[in-house]
């Protein structure tokens, strides 16, 4: 769909179908522990839910993110002189309002390339940004960042790639890897990425940001059992299964858990799938590893990237690294 300064193209990678949460569930499940990727929060609801979380006075990352854009957004555009924008995840793109501001100084033009699972947050920030930034033209990609980096959009000119909000940190090890090594060959030579970081901290701060008293991550978490049901067909009671939120000191991450109340027997109705959890029993839903800025700067550079630059706060909550392709 295109409006003149703002489109959105469908590529096949987009909002992943029944049959790809298929493909998921049947490998998951026969997993120790049983897992379901994290991806599948994000329809609408979880979309909307996520962004609800972003706001919650535990949840430090995004405004301790913002905090540091606030600062050095303009330190980021004087070192990329970017002209193209890709924002990886971008959800509702509420921080990357100071990127676009910093990188459209006195009139600028800019392609930003918002990429994302879900259409709706899509349409909201093109509409958004394009009323905002008259100097803006927005591309907007339904696609999975995991699987489909295939040619970006704005070769010919300095590109940024963003990847915010410490998504990063979702990924095991060999698929961090993989996807930065991904990124690299997307990239052109010159082409910056803008990676954010979540670092270690007092593990009962972090368990709190996944762990909040109004029960909103409870919901976001849940709400993979709504999609379970709706699009596939299991037979599960949402309140069969509670949340919760552990830190590994080991491996340096929170792990999101539904655990079962009562012993569950769970048939999947639209591919003829059973599966058994005990009471007591957990499903991982979600792993959010913690970094060393140190241990970003060496992943960034077995990938093949060089580090140019990296910001924290105050505190050493958060990290945002800027690296360049060479």
């Amino acid at each position: 769909m295109s409006t003149g300064r703002w489109s959105i193209e469908r590529r096949a990678s987009g909002t992943p179908g029944a049959e790809q949460l298929a493909d998921d569930v049947r490998r998951g499940l026969r997993q120790d522990p049983p897992s379901i990727p994290p991806k599948w929060f994000y329809d609408e609801k979880g979309s909307r839910l996520f962004d609800e979380i972003t706001r919650l006075p535990e949840y430090y990352p995004t405004r301790t993110e913002e905090q540091i854009l606030a600062e050095h957004a303009d330190d980021v555009a004087a070192l990329t002189g970017a002209r193209t924008l890709v924002e990886l995840g971008s959800g509702y793109s509420r921080k990357t309002r100071l990127l676009l501001a910093a990188l459209t100084r006195e009139g600028r033009p800019l392609l930003y390339v918002p990429l994302d699972v879900a259409e709706e947050p899509l349409r909201d920030t093109a509409v958004r940004v394009v009323a905002e930034h008259p100097t803006v033209e927005v591309r907007a990609l339904v696609a999975d960042f995991e699987d489909d980096l295939r040619p970006l959009p704005g070769g010919g000119a300095p590109r940024l790639v963003a990847f915010l909000g410490s998504t990063i940190g979702n990924l095991l090890p060999p698929a961090r890897a993989a996807f930065l090594a991904a990124v690299h060959t997307a990239l052109a030579p010159g082409d910056c990425l803008l990676l954010g970081a979540d670092l270690v901290k007092d593990p009962r701060r972090l368990v709190a940001a996944y762990d909040d008293a109004a029960g909103t991550t409870a919901a976001f978490n849940k709400n993979l059992l709504d999609v379970l049901v709706r699009v596939l067909g299991a037979d599960l009671d949402p309140d069969d299964l509670d949340h919760v939120a552990v830190w590994d000191p080991v491996l340096e991450r929170i792990e999101m858990r539904l655990r079962a109340r009562r012993d569950l027997d769970v048939r999947f109705g639209s591919i003829d799938l059973r599966w058994q959890l005990p009471a007591g029993g957990e499903l991982l839903t979600e792993t959010s590893h913690k970094f060393r800025v140190e241990g970003v700067e060496r992943e960034l550079r077995a990938a093949g990237l060089s580090p140019l630059h990296v910001w924290t706060d105050a505190a050493q909550d958060f990290s945002l690294s800027l690296s360049r392709r060479t």
